[in-house]
């Protein structure tokens, strides 16, 4: 039986057909042709596909038919792995494989057909859990992400939430410029179809055109708008002589920390909106907001971090100190979330063994999320991120693990050894700097290393800089890697040798 959480898309179509649902560049797409279009690969999988109840995967290509092929899979209860759309061809079909999924679907011609490639599904790989819609991914800075497996009955109280906390309704217009695979989108694309609103979709070739997106939030008379701090710093640059965009009413920005400065400056660029900073994890989903109050921002001291916020309805968030025992009251620990929205494990539970963890409250045991986020609670319960208990930095809204990409950089044969640090950006949130000694009598260059790193990671997770030195890398005095005389190499512009900057 299709998923209730979906079903009012079709409610949408008979009420109101000619409604907009999506906005895709010239392309307005009503919930009639949404539905119908659905309804084509929702035939397809009937006749042509595999059984209800098997996985499948759709790359997140942004485009009105890969939604509906993702909507048909949902109703007819084919659970979608949505993996990045920049993975490459390797990496694809290892996730693919290790997620046991044997058909990869893609959108065919106009008449609804659908392309199927074939994997070689893994044969120990773990089932996929009863109930699950979709299966989103983490971003994988190693180019192997983790699997998360989302119950379709974990959607509609998000969507609930959300279309009630940023009054979204039919008609309404969200902007949606995350890529289809982040778990973003379950506000700005999900939960506004569900909603019957109409989302407008940012095409992959502008997202980091500021005069586009600027021009694309009047033309649409977009209403909400979320997206990651970069899209701010985009707008707010695109034209210093422009005047205020008055038409959007609520201001979102998650997936990153946004810096205070730019906050300061959305209450003019954005004057009639409320703007809200909320905070999440794809294992999750969102889990604290901070509603600026107005003028807030405006006064806001630009060496103090933004509030993440306090929890969501039905969220719990707990504070572990250094000693593992719970935080009551104002302090310092790292962040445990449960939500109603989270997952339940990564799809291979040997991955997640140190992330989700059972603890009990006053009613009774519940599944936590260990966030890796270490926060500070102010006395009336506000939570502020401090840092990162490990090494994981967000680029351009994406989550990256520097040791894990320095592991794929010293996997290539002519490197000796390698090291990667972080430096705030103002656009990307980080940029990412490698620092890699070559192996003697090898003549590595960067854009060989550049090559290998495309192949297993993200393009987000390929250093912007890299730097090729023959010498031996600055070591403390464990003999480890020295990454705070790393980091003063890159930010003075120093550690060039020979080599070449990319």
């Amino acid at each position: 039986m299709p998923s209730p959480a979906f079903s009012a898309l079709d409610e949408h179509a008979r009420s109101r057909p000619g409604a907009p649902a999506l906005l895709y560049g010239e392309r307005t797409v009503s919930y009639r042709e949404l539905t119908g279009l659905a309804d084509g690969f929702r035939a397809w999988l009937t006749h042509y596909g595999p059984a209800p109840g098997t996985p499948v995967c759709v790359r997140a290509h942004k485009s009105p038919e890969v939604v509906a092929l993702i909507l048909a899979c949902l109703l007819e209860r084919r659970p979608v792995l949505l993996p990045s759309a920049e993975l490459g061809a390797q990496t694809l079909h290892e996730l693919v494989a290790a997620a046991g999924i044997r058909h990869l679907l893609s959108p065919g011609g106009p008449d609804a057909d659908v392309t199927v490639e074939t994997v070689e599904a893994h044969p120990d790989a773990p089932a996929v859990p009863e109930g699950t819609g979709l299966l989103l991914t983490t971003s994988g800075s190693t180019g192997m992400p983790k699997v998360v497996p989302l119950a379709t009955d974990r959607l509609a109280p998000f969507f609930a939430w959300a279309s009630e906390h940023f009054g979204i309704g039919p008609g309404t217009r969200v902007l949606n410029y995350a890529p289809l695979n982040f778990d973003l989108c379950l506000l700005d694309v999900w939960t506004t179809l569900v909603a019957g609103g109409c989302v407008v979709m940012v095409e992959r070739d502008h997202a980091t055109d500021g005069r586009h997106l600027r021009a694309l939030v009047e033309r649409s008379g977009a209403e909400v708008v979320q997206a990651v701090p970069m899209f701010y710093r985009l707008l707010h640059d695109a034209d210093p002589g422009a005047g205020p965009l008055e038409g959007p009413r609520h201001v979102i920005f998650t997936g990153d920390a946004m810096p205070a400065k730019l906050a300061a400056a959305l209450p003019r660029l954005f004057p009639k909106a409320a703007l809200h900073n909320v905070y999440g994890c794809t294992e999750t989903n969102d889990s604290l907001v901070f509603d600026a109050a107005p003028g807030q921002l405006e006064r806001w001291d630009p060496a103090v971090p933004l509030p993440l916020g306090r929890p969501l309805p039905g969220v719990r968030a707990l504070l572990i100190g250094e000693d593992g025992r719970e935080l009551e009251g104002p302090g310092r620990g790292e962040l445990l979330v449960h939500t109603p929205f989270q997952t339940g494990g990564y799809l291979d539970p040997a991955l997640g063994r140190d992330r989700f963890v059972r603890r009990a409250d006053a009613d009774g045991p519940r599944t936590y999320f260990r966030s890796g986020d270490v926060v500070v609670r102010a006395a009336d319960g506000t939570l502020s991120l401090a840092g990162r208990a490990d090494f994981q930095v967000k680029v351009r809204g994406v989550r990256i693990n520097v040791q894990e990409v320095e592991q794929v950089i010293s996997e290539h044969p002519d490197v000796a050894e390698a090291v990667v640090v972080a430096l705030p950006d103002e656009v990307a949130g980080h940029t990412l700097h490698a620092l890699v000694r070559r192996a003697p009598d090898t003549g590595l260059h960067s854009l060989t290393l550049r090559q290998h790193c495309a192949t297993r990671l993200l393009r987000t997770s390929i250093p912007a800089d890299i730097r090729i030195v023959d010498e031996d890398l600055p070591k403390g005095l464990t003999g480890k890697v020295d990454r705070a005389a790393v980091k003063s190499l890159r930010m003075k512009g120093q550690g060039q040798e020979s080599g070449q900057r990319t």
